[in-house]
């Protein structure tokens, strides 16, 4: 039993820094794939061989020589040897035709070349020649682009310190360019590099900031790798809860853009932060959701060796070995169809051998724990190998310093392998950039297509909504003139004929003559208001300054008709009287007003009537006041007067309140 408590210790704190290193080390091997994945997405799977035939046959020397750089590119991934010929031929062209810009982007490609077939010092040369040209004609894109291509140059040999300086002056390069886009690219692969470094507060600062701007101009696979590196400092920095929202938005982008390799490295690092928390329940199911998904959507296998071992750990984490077994299996037997993935999860066979411990399968259990030892052993010895070459390099005879030299000869015959493929991953990535700014450069340009037909439509129904208005206003003149001259001209006309019946005949019926009379007035009356209508249909819009005008010419005509009659009409000084409204409101509250005063005049035998406007609050308030003999608001019966108010005052949105008592006067408010 303390032989199992032994191994569970050991296997949770080897579990624990194999998979802190795998997460810190996985982000640039992500960055790098990110370019693979736009490289092949680019359509650049055509045959090459047909699109050289289809450069050399171009007139325009500019565009041959910048298909040539394209074609180019693609064969140094395909046929390295076809490569560097189209690169000469290119560059023979463009110094014959004096096509500076091309040449430079030729002379970036050319580095790339050598950076990927493994000659690093003509990589660098290459590079830098770029660089100068691209700064000598001020070739703003491709001097970011190959100070960039040196940042990733020096990245990858481990030297941080020269490679951070390269991506700061890319950085500033993308900001003195006004490209803001761009930098979040700079910034990310700042925030990566101090992330290798272990300085993750650092690297949180520039993930956040290259985060707002991919949000900012909705780069959204852009922002779930963002989300993802954001997380993974969050957790070494033991902020788990934090890391675990993170990763959850990320997961979420991840499924909306249908990014299935990001959601499954979101899951899996999701997974971890659960069990960082103790939560393992959850962390099992989150791992075992990873593992469906990278299942479904057909990745490499190996990719789930990762995934399994941490189901195994949790498995005997939570004492259900024998659930284990199932994941230890397939474990192995994707270590066995892939024998050089053994020693990067050796951890699977600890895992394994705690997992047999604990079901006392002691035999399964040793061969496991063995195998593990090997493994280790074999990173030890390799370690400790290093160790004594550097230290007889210095202390041993002539002799030993010759074996040691071999030694090393061999080393670095086994760097520039890595090296190589170093380059290979950097070419990618260039070529990734050089896609996306091509990519950035059709978006731009459908973008300012769209704003100019957005405008343009703009335009139309501005035009449309003007020629109606314009339709709606001689419809409205045309019926104006024709109530003035039709209808107007027959009230006039029957006005006319009662005063010649009148005064033509010698009635004597008193009630003839009075009902005569009241036909005349009416007559008149409606004459006004067909004025006031008139008057309302031939304006757009009604100020406070008109309605003044309206209500003072009908209380003039209202004092020569009851010249016994106090009347007066007032407007606040707080009030601007430019201020509009609509016709149908203006007409509205003169109706209103009008009626009020008319009530004044004709049932309360008033002697004062007072009419006044002031500002309440954000809304405005008409009071008419009659001292008159008031009514009881209770018994009276409403009639047409009253009722047209309170209709007239709901149909403008507006608040009518009558205050009335028996001898008391009347006040009409109206709030609008």
């Amino acid at each position: 039993m303390l032989l199992i408590n032994f191994y569970r210790k050991a296997l949770a704190h080897l579990f624990t820094q194999r998979l802190t290193f795998f997460l810190c080390t996985k982000m640039k091997r992500l960055y790098i794939l990110i370019g693979i994945i736009g490289l092949s997405f680019s359509g650049f799977s055509q045959n090459l061989d047909s699109l050289l035939t289809v450069a050399r046959k171009t007139k325009n020397d500019s565009a041959k020589i910048r298909m040539l750089n394209k074609v180019a590119f693609s064969y140094i991934f395909n046929d390295p040897d076809k490569a560097i010929n189209v690169i000469k031929e290119g560059k023979e062209l463009a110094r014959a035709s004096k096509f500076d810009f091309g040449l430079t982007e030729l002379t970036n490609t050319h580095g790339i070349y050598m950076d990927v077939t493994g000659k690093s010092d003509s990589a660098r040369y290459y590079f830098r020649q770029a660089l100068k040209l691209s700064r000598d004609h001020k070739f703003k894109s491709i001097e970011s682009m190959c100070i960039n291509n040196l940042g990733m140059f020096h990245w990858n040999r481990g030297e941080y310190d020269d490679a951070l300086d390269y991506f700061f002056k890319a950085l500033q390069k993308n900001e003195a360019n006004n490209d803001e886009q761009s930098t979040s690219y700079a910034l990310n692969n700042i925030g990566l590099i101090y992330q290798e470094m272990r300085m993750n507060e650092k690297a949180l600062e520039y993930h956040r900031r290259a985060l707002a701007i991919r949000k900012k101009y909705k780069l959204e696979n852009d922002q779930i790798a963002s989300l993802n590196n954001i997380g993974i400092n969050l957790k070494e920095l033991n902020k788990i809860d934090q890391a675990i929202a993170t990763y959850k938005e990320g997961i979420a982008l991840a499924k909306q853009k249908n990014n299935m390799m990001d959601h499954v490295k979101l899951l899996d690092n999701l997974a971890n932060a659960h069990h960082i928390n103790g939560n393992y329940d959850l962390s099992l199911q989150t791992y075992l959701k990873a593992l469906e998904k990278i299942e479904a959507y057909g990745a490499n296998e190996t990719n789930r060796l990762a995934i399994l071992t941490n189901i195994v750990a949790l498995y005997n984490q939570i004492n259900k070995p024998k659930l284990a077994l199932k994941y230890i299996e397939r474990g192995k037997s994707l270590v066995e169809k892939y024998p050089e993935t053994e020693l990067a999860y050796a951890d699977l066979y600890l895992n394994s051998a705690e997992s047999h411990y604990m079901l006392d399968d002691y035999e399964s259990a040793r061969a496991d724990r063995d195998r593990f030892i090997v493994l280790k052993d074999s990173v030890f010895s390799e370690s400790n190998a290093k160790t004594m070459a550097n230290l007889e390099v210095k202390y041993e005879t002539e002799k030993k310093e010759k074996q040691i030299l071999m030694q090393r000869a061999e080393l670095a015959e086994q760097q520039l392998t890595i090296q190589q493929k170093n380059y290979q991953v950097y070419g990618l990535i260039g070529l990734a950039l050089v896609l996306g700014f091509i990519g950035y450069l059709f978006y731009n340009q459908q973008k300012l297509k769209n704003q100019q037909l957005q405008k343009e439509n703009e335009l139309k129904d501005a035009l449309t909504k003007i020629e109606t208005q314009n339709k709606l206003q001689e419809q409205r003149l045309q019926i104006s003139r024709d109530l003035h001259d039709n209808i107007g001209a027959q009230l006039t006309f029957i006005i006319s004929s009662i005063d010649n019946l009148k005064y033509g005949f010698d009635i004597k019926d008193d009630k003839l003559s009075n009902k005569l009379s009241a036909i005349s007035d009416f007559a008149s009356s409606t004459i006004y208001e067909l004025r006031d209508t008139i008057w309302a249909m031939n304006k757009n819009d009604i100020s406070l300054e008109d309605l003044q005008v309206r209500i003072s010419n009908f209380i003039d005509k209202a004092i020569m008709a009851e010249n016994n009659i106090d009347f007066s009409f007032h407007v606040s000084s707080s009030i601007n009287e430019q201020k509009m409204f609509s016709s149908v409101i203006g007409m509205n509250i003169y109706r209103i007003l009008q009626e009020a005063i008319h009530n004044g005049i004709k049932h309360a035998s008033a002697s004062r009537i007072r009419v006044n406007v002031e500002q309440a609050v954000n809304n405005l308030k008409f009071t008419v006041t009659d001292n008159g003999k008031g009514f009881d608001l209770e018994t009276i019966q409403k009639g047409n007067g009253l009722h047209n108010m309170q209709k007239r005052s709901q149909g403008i949105g507006g608040d009518i309140q009558i205050d009335t008592n028996q001898n008391e006067g009347t006040k009409v408010t109206l709030i609008i």
